[in-house]
């Protein structure tokens, strides 16, 4: 309790210090998306619908105050799961620490951004999964959840898939079943709406330019055919800039502009120039995500990787920045769409820094946060706790997806400082989780008990 309402405390400061909330790139698309919902090309309409469903209010503030209720649930969540299978409270409490009271986690519930609500729906969906005495509405509802969280961002998708091998390796095969169509239908409604806005199935359209970014680090434009290699990143791959900056520079040879979607021929061809240099250059390609993810992962100082502009988004500010002037796709500027969203929106920042509430957010931000090594030492604790043979094997699933989370934007985008931040607490429950009660001590999982013959 002490370390909830400690956790409510300070995102109180946050929210009176940073009037009405703080703003990424991304968020102009999301409430473009609230304003008229529609398939997004390049970002997933998830979030977008969670804001439209709170447009009737017209007010920012309440969409912060509500992502800082679901930071507070996301640990409570953690909280309950693990003290019902058996850990003590002040384990629980530890656990859930990451999620209450890290600075970052609540920075980033205070930016109009998809990974809060993110971050939500995995943990509610692992509760729902890890629950002991499993029933069929809490297996379909984690389904949902993990359908959700694919709707909401992209790398929900591998998570649904991780839950459902578990099922298979735990052999519940009617609660396969049951997570597949609860988890998989909503999706292909979801790609049948995309197809039809945007001309081919899928819940994005940039899958091949991200992945031709991740290999922009690296390549080397004599392995690359000559027919596509008109999209070869100029200079020496020491000299490029970050992966994910190569996809939105102006200088890129994939050729987008603000306000514009990718062209489909060109995210097609992306593709088989990214596929051709990890074929060509494996060790390259293996070295650059080994690096995002072993270095830049578990470093104790954060780096300005992609950009110091894109890492300054994950602090706190001193001050509200100017909106850009942009033109957002979908139609208007960051302004008009912001305003058009909550008119009391401030028109030139869309920020009001208030102190002292904002010194002392940003002060404790510099102060609590999980470093690197930190987190490396939460990932390793469930591989220790199974050497000894002293693990919950359940431990597995939410390990699984905690690696998941940290592994695949290296694998498939670059690396980002705040996607090692969602996974942080889940990695926290998973260290926590393998040290609760064995599982033989509990219920098993089952859909319906089986009645005894008359």
């Amino acid at each position: 309790m002490a370390v909830l309402t400690a956790g409510a405390l300070l995102r109180v400061v946050s929210a009176l210090g940073y009037r009405p909330a703080l703003w990424f790139n991304d968020s102009y698309d999301y409430v473009q998306i609230a304003l008229g919902p529609f398939p997004h090309p390049v970002r997933p309409a998830g979030y977008g619908l969670f804001l439209w469903l709170l447009r009737p209010f017209h007010s920012f503030e309440l969409v912060v105050a509500v992502q800082h209720l679901l930071g507070l649930a996301t640990g409570l969540l953690i909280y309950l799961l693990l003290t019902r299978r058996g850990l003590p409270p002040w384990g629980a409490a530890l656990a859930a620490a990451p999620v209450l009271l890290d600075g970052g986690v609540i920075e980033l519930e205070s930016l109009v951004l998809s990974d809060t609500l993110f971050l939500f729906l995995v943990v509610a969906a692992l509760t729902a999964l890890l629950w002991p005495g499993n029933h069929p509405a809490r297996l379909a509802a984690a389904g949902l959840l993990l359908s959700a969280a694919t709707t909401t961002r992209t790398i929900g998708l591998p998570l649904l898939l991780l839950a459902l091998l578990w099922l298979l390796l735990r052999r519940r095969w009617r609660a396969v079943g049951l997570v597949a169509v609860t988890g998989l239908l909503p999706l292909v409604g979801y790609a049948g709406w995309f197809h039809s806005e945007n001309g081919r199935y899928g819940i994005t359209a940039t899958d091949g330019v991200f992945l031709w970014g991740r290999t922009a680090a690296f390549v080397r434009c004599e392995n690359i055919s000559e027919e596509l290699r008109h999209l070869c990143p100029e200079g020496d791959p020491r000299d490029r800039k970050a992966s994910s900056s190569q996809v939105w520079a102006r200088e890129s040879p994939i050729g987008w502009n603000y306000g514009e979607a990718f062209d489909p021929q060109i995210n097609k061809d992306a593709q088989r120039f990214a596929m051709q240099a990890i074929l060509e250059q494996p060790l390259d390609y293996a070295g650059t995500v080994a690096y995002d993810f072993f270095v830049r992962t578990f470093r104790w100082e954060r780096d300005d990787h992609p950009t110091p502009v894109t890492a300054r988004k994950y602090l706190f500010p001193e001050r509200a920045e100017d909106l850009p002037t942009w033109p957002v796709l979908g139609g208007g500027t960051p302004a008009s769409v912001l305003t058009a969203y909550d008119p009391g929106t401030p028109a030139s920042s869309g920020t009001r820094v208030v102190e002292p509430y904002a010194a002392i957010i940003r002060s404790y931000q510099d102060a609590v946060t999980v470093r690197g090594p930190v987190l490396a030492v939460a990932l390793l604790l469930p591989a220790c706790a199974w050497y000894r043979r002293r693990a919950e094997p359940s431990a597995l699933l939410p390990w699984a997806a905690g690696v998941a989370l940290l592994a695949v934007p290296p694998l498939t985008v670059d690396f980002d400082h705040r996607y090692a931040l969602t996974a942080t607490p889940i990695i926290a429950l998973a260290a926590a989780y393998a040290f609760a009660r064995p599982r033989a001590t509990l219920p098993p999982l089952i859909i319906s008990p089986r009645k005894p013959p008359p």
